[in-house]
């Protein structure tokens, strides 16, 4: 297993990415944005990763896309799907 990977969220920000979960944006957005607050809510990227259904390194690829990009991470590149 690696090392621990967390984030840590501000009231703001928190609540920012909840409010994603009802805005009209890409699934791929809301679940990023969860995968962020569930992190920040202490849950190891093991248990995130098991939650989605997704491997542990997508788990820490969006984890560090929030670190480099805040909000900008979630969404993909232009001509992405």
């Amino acid at each position: 297993m690696g090392s621990r990977l967390r984030v840590f969220l501000t009231r703001e920000q928190d609540r920012t990415l909840f409010n994603l979960r009802t805005a009209d944006v890409p699934q791929k957005v809301k679940d990023r944005a969860e995968v962020i607050r569930l992190s920040a809510h202490g849950w190891y990227v093991e248990k995130i990763a098991t939650h989605f259904n997704w491997t542990a390194q997508t788990v820490r690829e969006v984890l560090h896309k929030w670190r480099e990009l805040g909000i900008e991470g979630l969404w993909e590149k232009a001509g992405r799907k």
